[in-house]
């Protein structure tokens, strides 16, 4: 079945899978048993529209592993809507509630393991990278060239309190992604299937 990622390649070629970081970026591929046995958790990053959610919930299914967006458990905690607290309290106060939630869901799975999905703002805040980096989880960065995501932005019904027109969107994505490129992975989703996007994750991370 087709989403709004588009058709999945096909064929044995290369994935989009790469290794990020400082040195040549390379396929991943762990010993299985040093990613399951340690219960290092998944954690996806990205811009909007990346499908972090989407291909999360996919992920989930697909390892077996409990699925949560850090953006419902921000709502859940604060009893409002991403864009209420925006509007009510500005971005400041968001991320202090994002970072807090954020402290709380790596609390809760502990040494268990999960697929949690981050919204496009929460990977780029230090404090944020940094609790990651302590908990030693796996960070997956789903990327798309800038228009791509414009596209898939503008085809939902969901409201974006930092999406505004294309030149500040496009503006944003470049000042970002240097900070997703941290990530211990980067998957480029564009022309891919939410399943074939899954796959190429837990492939890359040596879960299949």
């Amino acid at each position: 079945m087709q989403n709004r990622f588009g058709k999945s390649k096909t064929g044995g070629g290369k994935t989009g899978t790469e290794k990020t970081g400082d040195g040549p970026r390379a396929a991943v591929k762990p010993l299985i048993s040093e990613r399951v046995d340690n219960g290092r958790s998944i954690f996806l990053v990205g811009f909007m529209g990346a499908g972090k959610t989407t291909v999360g919930r996919a992920l989930g299914r697909r390892l077996g592993l409990k699925f949560e967006d850090l953006d419902d458990r921000i709502q859940q905690r604060e009893g409002k809507t991403i864009e209420e607290i925006f509007r009510e309290s500005g971005e400041a106060e968001f991320r202090k509630a994002e970072t807090s939630a954020l402290r709380a869901v790596l609390a809760e799975l502990g040494s268990s393991t999960g697929v949690v999905a981050l919204g496009g703002g929460a990977f780029v805040q230090p404090e944020n990278s940094a609790l990651l980096e302590a908990a030693a989880v796996h960070s997956v960065f789903l990327d798309a060239p800038a228009d791509e995501l414009l596209r898939r932005c503008e085809r939902e019904s969901k409201e974006r309190p930092l999406r505004q027109n294309a030149e500040q969107f496009c503006e944003l994505y470049e000042m970002r992604r240097p900070a997703y490129m941290k990530a211990d992975v980067r998957i480029d989703t564009n022309g891919k299937d939410v399943d074939a996007i899954a796959a190429e994750v837990a492939c890359s991370l040596g879960l299949e």
